[in-house]
């Protein structure tokens, strides 16, 4: 077996192609098993219960086909998203002690629960009340509204997948702390200043509503806060970790003076 601590650079490269080229295969198979899933998908966004008061229009012909192509692309990442994760960890996991390797290895299904969790909730819970209030504010000032169905797409997609990213917080500063690149105690110092970045985040992609950016922004910080007590379990096996670590090379550097 090659001992990549002792890979060149160019080496390196060529090991990162190959996991490339493995992603862009399995991207390929995702793409073949969007192009199946993509039309039911769409029927169901476009018939759920809060859209059935909503007369959904193609502005041009073409409409349609942008809206599958993109439905295809992103069912194809979330099918793929374990063989990216999976090759991102196989690249970097050389440089994790064995047992680092095994857990952080174990994150890859729970970040793809978490994704897909996050995408349920800002679906099922932020955009429908996102639709009631622009229907009900378009209502009060006698605005007649005709949305294309392009345009409601790309909304929806606007609203929903950075839920799908934000809810990955847990587990990305859990593998930042067992990293040892992170601490609870950081987390906690600077929680004010990650409040900040959350309420600017969710102003950014919330529409101008109290309401709905408290609906962004209350779950940004509920995760955050659990991701700080999360973190704090893995603090602790990070620090159990080193310490085992070192007791191992004082073991081993005793063995190296007792031998004549």
């Amino acid at each position: 077996m090659v001992n990549k601590d002792n890979l060149t650079f160019v080496e390196h490269l060529e090991e990162l192609r190959g996991r490339i080229m493995i992603i862009i295969y399995f991207l390929v198979g995702g793409l073949i098993l969007g192009f199946f899933f993509a039309k039911p998908v769409i029927y169901y966004i476009t018939n759920d219960d809060f859209t059935q008061t909503l007369e959904l229009n193609a502005f041009r012909i073409t409409d349609p086909l942008t809206i599958y192509i993109a439905m295809i692309i992103i069912i194809a990442f979330i099918i793929v998203s374990p063989v990216i994760l999976y090759e991102l960890w196989a690249f970097i996991s050389p440089g994790l002690h064995p047992k680092e390797q095994k857990v952080t290895l174990s994150y890859i299904p729970f970040s793809l629960f978490l994704f897909v969790g996050g995408l349920l909730f800002s679906y099922f819970i932020i955009f429908p009340y996102l639709i009631s209030f622009t229907m009900g504010l378009a209502d009060d000032m006698g605005i007649k509204q005709t949305i294309g169905i392009k345009e409601y797409f790309s909304e929806l997609f606007k609203f929903t997948i950075p839920f799908g990213f934000v809810f990955q917080l847990p587990i990305l500063l859990l593998f930042l702390t067992r990293l040892g690149i992170v601490t609870p105690m950081f987390l906690k110092k600077n929680r004010k200043y990650a409040y900040f970045i959350l309420l600017v985040v969710a102003a950014l992609i919330a529409p101008p509503d109290f309401m709905t950016h408290m609906l962004f922004t209350i779950p940004m910080i509920l995760l955050y806060e659990i991701s700080i007590v999360i973190s704090k379990i893995g603090y602790k096996k990070y620090l159990k970790a080193e310490q085992r670590l070192m007791e191992e090379e004082l073991g081993m550097d005793e063995d190296e003076k007792k031998q004549p």
